[in-house]
């Protein structure tokens, strides 16, 4: 599969919220530099793969929020035939997902996705945390729809909803129990597997990301 070259360039102004400008204008671009730090992909490797090891059989991923690609990337190292999509929102992420090969790319806010066909493996990796609350429900929705079989979701965990200074910014960064509410909300999902990553770990570590690995058990 050869890359779609997104070229489409999407206004700021057309955003419906305030996370979704933040994301797609300067700061957007900043954090493109901070995820290109050389153990991002090893340590992104080793989570991954402790997720697809409890999964059967994936031939489809496509990640919401895919920034630059490092997690598609990784997924690619442990899977070598899968078929790769990632949905971005900011321009300069698109030009450096546009030089990956064999990643189909989608240059839009997630929650404009409308999903073309179903994947295997659906990834929110750092995107849910970002999503303003009132626009959770149709990010839900959309994981969901877009999936055939699996959701993963690596996000900040709380029991309770709470939001986080970020940086120096207000209402950028939300923590909750992402997968407890898409459980809730879905009645044929079922929780697969779940684990935690620590800042501190030794060789592998990640910043404090809760993972829980959601499977459909009615795939018709």
């Amino acid at each position: 599969m050869k890359n779609n070259k997104n070229k489409t360039r999407i206004s700021i102004e057309g955003f419906q919220t305030e996370q979704e400008k933040f994301w797609a204008g300067k700061f957007g671009d900043e954090y493109i530099t901070r995820n290109q730090e050389k153990t991002y992909l090893a340590n992104n490797i080793v989570l991954l793969g402790k997720i697809i090891a409890r999964t059967n059989r994936v031939d489809s991923v496509i990640e919401f929020g895919a920034n630059i690609g490092i997690n598609l990337l990784a997924i690619k190292q442990l899977i070598p035939e899968v078929e790769l999509s990632a949905i971005e929102i900011n321009e300069k992420a698109i030009d450096e997902l546009n030089k990956l090969e064999q990643i189909k790319v989608y240059h839009q806010s997630a929650l404009e996705f409308i999903p073309d066909y179903r994947r295997d493996f659906v990834l929110s990796k750092g995107f849910l945390i970002h999503v303003n609350p009132d626009k959770l429900s149709k990010a839900y929705d959309l994981l969901y729809k877009t999936s055939c079989r699996y959701i993963c979701l690596a996000e900040y965990y709380s029991p309770t909803p709470v939001e986080v200074n970020y940086r120096g910014y207000q209402d950028k960064l939300f923590k909750r129990d992402f997968a407890g509410e898409m459980l809730e909300r879905f009645n044929n999902l079922q929780l697969v597997d779940y684990g935690f990553i620590y800042h501190r770990d030794n060789q592998f570590p990640q910043d404090d990301i809760n993972w829980f690995l959601l499977e459909k058990t009615d795939r018709t």
